[in-house]
């Protein structure tokens, strides 16, 4: 009995101090959760670390002539932890009114007062990652880290600056949407920004961070753990004088035409640099802006500009000559159950191969076309592959359409495919594939593909250069390529882009009215498309030029009239600005005496009077009745000028002064334009060719 009384004890006992225990335990859980949680929690974040990522400085993108499109400037998030290591409370006591003070004069959002109680709360808080100001500049940054404090750094004074980084764009719209953008929203990345992406974006760095109360994360070193090593710069072939001229030319057709969209695209003719591609389109508040790359991105039927493509094709087949005639029907043809039509009725019916160019009859084109390939149409569309009108150009920049040109083995194939694809419909073809095209002609039928990106630069050293490609060295016979260049500049003299014929550069292209066709197909709603495509100067030429304006809708859309301003305008701008397109002046061999005087050219008895006033020796011709200096030895040598000055002829002024310039000009018929102080130096009409009475004379005048 006395030992299973011991027993029932002992189990008593033990199940006794059990319980105890589990109450134990239990108290302790409660304690931790709900008395000492927050210092527990604290401590465990402490002990977790991670390495994050350094975000490197993205590379800059520049102009062809150096200009900055495209950079990124740092800004900075400034943080404070109140108990760092070594910031004290004392230390802080004392000095937290100085910095008050400062970062009030700083910033000027706050009072001292204010940032004081900001920064006493973060410390009696125990906060380590507190949020003191966002979005600050890199100037900003170098005064605040002289302020007390934070003049000690993170670890003694709290200070932890997180770096961001912000893409600015110093030219705002210009070239927006070719120059492009990544964002960080999700949003589509465009342009150069996408298409080198992983060369500006550079290799991201590691710093070690702790994480602390209230699931932040804290720097736990002032210096990365792994830099970043920063994205390279790329070089680009736009010129921004050129850009900017292009963009404002294509903007004011835009408005004076309440067109919806278009765009402009200047390449450099040897090499296929693109030095301009402007695209602007109209937005709901009816302002213009960069929102489509319409220049790569779009595709139409390109109308009559496309006329050149089958003109070449006749030539290289030999099935035409430009002296050969063609019955243009006076502007209506009949194909099966459609009517090709001509813009109006020329006023002749049978007109030459060179004259059915120039004024853009659609009638003698087609029939041109029809009548020699109708039984093989497969030879036509050949060769229109062979010049890659059907292949995208393969620019460096995302987003280029693939162009249409259908065959005979397409289902949408009928039997007026032929008459309507040689004149530009039932096809689409980009701007910049069919400007590659026309920059070919001009080229000596070299054709070279576009590039935007001339080089990739690392610390100002070059580590990619991008050469130009040839794409085909010769699209066609130097006997066709001589044809196609003379229609070509026919169009201006006398066609139906004669508005842009001027006496200072000359130039060759074709302009391009088309339907575009409604969403559901035909041509109902009657849309239309200006363009023009052309090159300048036609003798040499140096740039290439296309112009897209889509939907002009002020009653006035012929490309002549819509597109071909903006042409000129640009050629105009970069004729003036560009000395290497002036002719050459020929070298002054004049052998001068540094004691005798250097007269202008003028009239003979102005400079006798003048020389004899001055005591001056000189011989002259006592015939003359217009005299010009050749030289200085014993006295002034003066001959007669006559022989340059005869009637009907361009009278030469070269070395003239104004007065006399212009009166000599005048009086033989001529409009004078004048540029420039001092003598002549230039005259835009060259001595001794025969002119219209009335035609302009530019006369350039210098030191």
């Amino acid at each position: 009995m006395g030992i299973k009384k011991d027993i029932y004890s002992r189990i008593t006992i033990a199940f006794a101090a059990m319980v105890i225990f589990s109450f134990a335990i239990l108290w302790k859980i409660f304690s931790i959760q709900h008395m000492e949680g927050a210092y527990w929690r604290g401590l465990a974040d402490s002990l977790t670390t991670r390495y994050s990522s350094i975000e490197a400085d993205r590379g800059n993108i520049f102009s062809s002539d150096g200009h900055l499109l495209a950079t990124s400037l740092p800004r900075f998030e400034i943080r404070f932890d109140s108990h760092a290591e070594g910031l004290s409370s004392e230390f802080f006591n004392q000095n937290v009114g100085s910095l008050s003070q400062s970062l009030a004069n700083l910033f000027g959002d706050k009072t001292a007062s204010d940032y004081r109680y900001e920064l006493t709360n973060a410390r009696n808080n125990r906060e380590r990652y507190h949020l003191l100001k966002k979005d600050i500049s890199y100037t900003q940054l170098i005064k605040l880290k002289e302020f007390s404090i934070f003049k000690e750094g993170q670890y003694k004074g709290g200070l932890i600056v997180k770096q961001m980084n912000t893409r600015y764009y110093p030219y705002k719209e210009l070239a927006n949407r070719t120059i492009g953008y990544v964002r960080k929203n999700g949003a589509k990345p465009v342009g150069l920004e996408a298409r080198f992406d992983s060369v500006l974006s550079g290799i991201p760095g590691q710093k070690l961070e702790q994480k602390i109360s209230g699931g932040n994360w804290m720097p736990v070193n002032d210096e990365n753990e792994i830099d970043p090593q920063n994205g390279k710069d790329i070089i680009t072939t736009i010129d921004v004088g050129i850009q900017d001229v292009a963009e404002n030319a294509l903007l004011k057709t835009l408005l004076k035409n309440n067109a919806d969209h278009g765009c402009v695209i200047v390449m450099e003719v040897k090499t296929g640099a693109i030095k301009a591609i402007a695209n602007l389109g109209r937005s709901r508040d009816s302002s213009y802006w960069e929102k489509y790359n319409y220049a790569l991105g779009e595709a139409h039927e390109p109308g009559s500009t496309f006329k050149l493509a089958s003109m070449m094709a006749l030539l290289e087949d030999g099935y035409v000559k430009l002296s050969d005639t063609i019955d243009t029907e006076h502007g209506r043809k009949m194909y099966f159950n459609q009517t090709m039509k001509d813009a109006e009725d020329h006023g002749e019916s049978r007109v030459t191969v060179k004259k059915c160019f120039a004024i853009s009859s659609n009638v003698g084109v087609s029939k041109l076309v029809y009548n020699n390939y109708f039984k093989q149409p497969e030879k036509y569309l050949q060769h229109l592959r062979s010049w890659e009108l059907d292949q995208p150009v393969g620019v460096d920049i995302p987003g280029e359409r693939v162009p249409y040109i259908k065959n005979t083995n397409d289902k949408l194939w009928s039997r007026v495919s032929l008459p309507w694809m040689s004149v530009g419909y039932e096809l689409n073809i980009t701007p910049i594939r069919l400007l590659t095209f026309y920059n070919a002609v001009a080229n000596n039928g070299v054709m070279v593909k576009p590039y935007i990106i001339q080089s990739v630069k690392e610390f100002g050293n070059t580590v990619k250069e991008y050469e130009p490609l040839v794409i085909n060295p010769k699209i066609c016979s130097d006997a066709t390529l001589a044809s196609v260049k003379q229609l070509l500049e026919d169009v201006v003299l006398e066609g139906t882009a004669h508005n842009l014929l001027n006496p200072y550069y000359s130039c060759a292209g074709k302009t391009g009215t088309a339907q575009i066709t409604n969403d559901g197909g035909g041509y109902a709603n009657k849309v239309y498309q200006s363009s023009f495509y052309g090159y300048f100067p036609a003798e040499n030429p140096i740039y290439s030029v296309c112009v897209i304006v889509n939907a002009p809708s002020n009653g006035v859309y012929y490309g002549s009239a819509v597109a071909g301003p903006v042409f000129k305008e640009i050629a105009d701008n970069i004729f003036s600005t560009n000395l290497n397109i002036h002719p050459s002046v020929e070298h002054d061999t004049t052998q001068y005496n540094p004691t005798l005087p250097i007269v202008k050219s003028g009239f003979s008895s102005d400079l006798q009077y003048l020389f004899h006033s001055l005591n001056i020796p000189f011989t002259g011709d006592d015939n003359g009745t217009w005299w010009q200096q050749t030289g200085i030895q014993q006295g002034v040598q003066l001959a007669s000028m006559n022989e340059t000055i005869q009637q009907g002829t361009v009278p030469d002024v070269i070395g003239m002064g104004l007065r006399d310039a212009i009166y000599l000009l005048e009086s033989s018929g001529l409009k004078v334009v004048v540029q420039g102080t001092g003598v002549v130096k230039t005259q835009s009409l060259t001595a001794g060719t025969k002119f219209l009475k009335g035609q302009i004379i530019s006369i350039t005048l210098g030191s």
